[in-house]
Parts: C-alpha cells; sequence; structure tokens
C-alpha cells in the first residue's frame, strides 16, 4: 500500500503513542482505542495500517539491537568484551530506549512478545555471531541470547539487588569473559537427536 506525506505522518504519530503507551502501561493495558486517542486518529485508521492490535505491536517494537557492524575486525580475544560494553550500552546507555526492556518485560506474559523478542534475537544475534565465530553460530548465538536476556531480566525487570548494583562498566567486564567463551570457547559437542 502507498502511502500518502499525510497517511505517512498519521503513521508516526500512532508508532509514537503505541510506544508511550506500550512503555507505560505493557502490552495487555495498552488498546487500539488508547492508541488512537493518544495519536488524535480515529480508531479504524490504526486498524487500517496496522490490521490488528498485534500488528501494531510488531511494528512498535520494531527493535534494531544496533549490533556492531565493525565487529569481525574486533580482536578475536576482545570479542567478548565488545559485546558485553554494546549490550550494557544499549540497555542503559547511549544506545538505550525503553521499547526493548518493554518488550522484555512483555515476553514472560505474551506470546506475541515472546515471539518479537525471539525474532529480534533470532535474526540479529545469529547475524552478528556468525560474522565473527561462523562455527556453531545457532548455539553460541542461543548461549549469549540466554546470558544477555537472563542479565537483563535480573537487572531491569526483577531488579535483584546485587545486579542492579553494579555500575555500567563492572557489569560489562563481568559479562565479557562469559560471552567470549560463547562466542570463542568450546560449547562441547552437539547432542545427537
Amino acid at each position: 500500500m502507498a502511502f500518502t506525506q499525510r497517511s505517512e505522518r498519521s503513521r508516526a504519530a500512532i508508532l509514537a503513542s503505541a510506544r508511550q503507551l506500550l512503555t507505560a502501561k505493557g502490552y495487555e493495558g495498552t488498546t487500539i482505542r488508547a492508541v488512537a486517542a493518544e495519536a488524535g486518529i480515529d480508531p479504524s485508521m490504526v486498524m487500517r495500517y496496522y490490521g490488528s492490535k498485534e500488528g501494531l505491536f510488531a511494528a512498535a517494537v520494531d527493535i534494531d539491537l544496533m549490533l556492531p557492524a565493525d565487529a569481525a575486525n574486533w580482536p578475536r580475544e576482545r570479542l567478548g568484551e565488545g559485546l558485553a560494553r554494546h549490550f550494557v550500552s544499549r540497555w542503559e546507555g547511549d544506545l538505550s530506549d525503553e521499547l526493548i526492556t518493554m518488550l522484555l518485560r512483555s515476553a514472560s506474559t505474551n506470546p506475541a512478545a515472546a515471539e518479537r523478542l525471539r525474532t529480534v534475537f533470532a535474526s540479529q544475534v545469529l547475524e552478528f555471531v556468525g560474522m565473527v565465530a561462523p562455527d556453531a553460530v545457532p548455539r553460541r548465538a542461543g548461549m549469549i541470547g540466554s546470558q544477555v536476556l537472563g542479565l537483563a531480566l535480573c537487572r531491569y525487570v526483577l531488579e535483584l539487588p546485587p545486579v542492579v548494583a553494579m555500575d555500567g562498566d563492572t557489569l560489562a567486564r563481568t559479562l565479557a569473559p562469559v560471552l567470549q567463551h560463547y562466542l570463542t570457547g568450546d560449547l562441547g559437542a552437539p547432542v545427537a537427536g
């Protein structure tokens, strides 16, 4: 569907309103009507552009992890450190936004959010790992995802005091050796199945 300049402004207003409401109220608390009211647009326009609440959600949380494209040029022994610093920056530094945390919060209770988070990590982390460590890519990416998402869950959602108490630099330095192992270490033989 081709969009006019006016419709692009409407779509942008809808997405901005959806992101604001999703961050404040989560997936369950955000409705098409509330998004439309916040954007000053008729609810039918939200449906026209996005088709459903799930379609709007997918568009609103189209998250780019902004994984470094030049990582293949990093020293192999510093890959974990670079990736750890990147993720800390993405969660809470100069690359941060509230959407990624909102998606993490929603993923534990909402299947659409869980699928979106899986898609983001599967596509982007797999590509990154394939670029820097081309053997056992799915396993390496899966372990990196489990570590990074687990840490984020503990720090930003559950707010475990010892994890929250670490400053960003300490957090990255603590995470780096684990990510380094997942990127370059021996992950053991795959289980035959």
